[in-house]
């Protein structure tokens, strides 16, 4: 069931952008003190806001010039969306796991975080050289997932034709570190803080 406060919003008087925007919870001071934590689960949890999420998605890559031949998703949130659009555009999904959760042969990556590092892997049977990958999460903050996940699908010679996710957080600098990198990024909303 929608979250009460949420049910007031309907399509009728909002653009898309204030439509998904509305149905964003903002959690103050979690998972730390002075985080703003911008949770997505409600544009999931109702069934008319999760197909204008996908719908908008969608609409941009059903484009010749930008569409995928495969849609890869980042751990985790970015299995929800990216499954939803391969399926949608009628193409295949790859997901993009932590180490150690892919039971096949793999190709990793490892990238920094804020204090501490981590690793994600593909299999390496996932993409064929020449793909056209749409890599997707729910957000951006620093970009170093996104980027870990470029790097190993170019290392097996897929073309990321664009990043996407639903919300950048701008100040964190992953959407500028990403771009400096070459790679196109489509976002839906960016926010303020972090």
């Amino acid at each position: 069931m929608p979250t009460p406060a949420l049910t007031r919003y309907s399509m009728q008087n909002l653009s898309v952008d204030q439509y998904l925007r509305a149905h964003i919870r903002t959690v103050p001071d979690w998972p730390a003190p002075g985080v703003q934590f911008r949770d997505i689960t409600p544009l999931l949890q109702d069934a008319k806001v999760f197909r204008v999420l996908i719908d908008a998605f969608i609409h941009r890559y059903m484009d010749p010039s930008i569409r995928p031949d495969v849609v890869a998703g980042l751990d985790a949130r970015g299995f929800i969306l990216g499954a939803v659009v391969a399926y949608e555009l009628n193409v295949g999904f790859v997901p993009i796991r932590k180490k150690g959760k892919l039971p096949f042969t793999t190709v990793e990556e490892t990238y920094e975080l804020e204090y501490g590092s981590a690793t994600v892997e593909l299999h390496t049977d996932a993409v064929k050289p020449g793909d056209r990958v749409l890599l997707i999460d729910d957000l951006i903050a620093t970009g170093g997932t996104m980027m870990a996940g470029m790097k190993l699908l170019e290392k097996l010679g897929a073309q990321v034709i664009e990043g996407a996710a639903i919300v950048d957080l701008p100040e964190l600098g992953g959407s500028d570190k990403l771009r400096a990198s070459g790679l196109a990024l489509f976002t839906l909303l960016d926010f303020s803080g972090h």
